[in-house]
């Protein structure tokens, strides 16, 4: 069941009555502007501007040194793509922890900027007065628990998080603070199933789930994952749509080809 298909924009109100109605959120990421027209016109959910923009797009080990300065640039050529889909954009490091007049500053070029309609901080209680002080201003925003990847280096480890009793409890106690805080989602990721099945559950805003099982309201992928575009990342929450990575490396080897045979262009490709 479908109640969104009439729906010319999503909002953070419709994204409630999505989980209020048992409908199951889809939300996907996208960086540019070419794909996230794509992503919208396919009907997705949410569109995330991730910071995961920082491997998948510029190449680095981790999330941590993308600045300000690129994600606005790739949340402005997505917001330009974008009819429909709810577009969140992620703090980057280095821009909210400690720091709530930063995170606010932060957020407003986001806004401004971009064009966003919500931001994503990665934290739970420890993060509190940033997202009051955001959320003082007006503007959407959703959490992040579980594996935090912009803390991949006090975890030293990408592997499930919440496994023990007092990690779980703290993070069903962080989802109940950002919950009375204000923040309109937030995203499991990589937890025990039947732990987001029990923050799901408790919590009355929706849960989105990224290697965190089939009960959260609603899943993400990263979409050049799920597309098969990238090759080294095989996680076990990771499903393949396509495998665009020799598909498109097929497309260019025979380009080559027909340009090197003198192929192409032929004379109906000529002026």
């Amino acid at each position: 069941m479908s109640v969104n298909k009439e729906i010319k924009r999503i909002t953070t109100h419709v994204l409630q009555a999505m989980k209020l109605r048992g409908e199951k959120i889809s939300m996907l990421t996208a960086y540019d502007y070419s794909l996230a027209r794509i992503v919208d016109e396919a009907g997705i959910d949410i569109i995330l501007v991730g910071d995961s923009a920082s491997n998948v797009m510029a190449g680095h080990e981790t999330t941590l040194p993308i600045t300000l300065d690129q994600m606005i640039y790739h949340a402005s050529s997505v917001v330009r793509a974008v009819k429909r889909s709810l577009v969140v954009v992620d703090l980057p490091f280095g821009t909210y922890q400690g720091n709530s007049k930063l995170a606010l500053e932060s957020t407003i070029r986001i806004m401004k900027e971009a064009g966003a309609h919500a931001v994503k901080l990665e934290g739970g209680a420890e993060i509190s007065d940033s997202i009051r002080r955001i959320l003082t201003a007006g503007v959407p925003v959703m959490g992040h628990l579980g594996l935090t990847p912009q803390s991949i280096y006090k975890f030293g480890t990408y592997t499930v998080r919440a496994r023990e009793e007092a990690e779980a409890e703290k993070l069903m106690e962080d989802a109940l603070t950002l919950q009375e805080l204000g923040c309109f989602a937030v995203v499991l990721e990589k937890i025990p199933a039947e732990l987001t099945k029990k923050v799901s559950e408790k919590l009355h805003i929706p849960t989105i789930g990224i290697g965190g099982g089939v009960h959260a309201d609603g899943q993400v992928l990263v979409l050049h994952d799920m597309l098969g575009i990238t090759k080294e990342f095989q996680p076990r929450f990771l499903r393949r749509y396509l495998d665009l990575f020799e598909t498109i490396k097929g497309a260019v080897e025979h380009y080559i080809e027909d340009v090197k045979n003198r192929d192409f262009p032929n004379e109906q490709e000529q002026y």
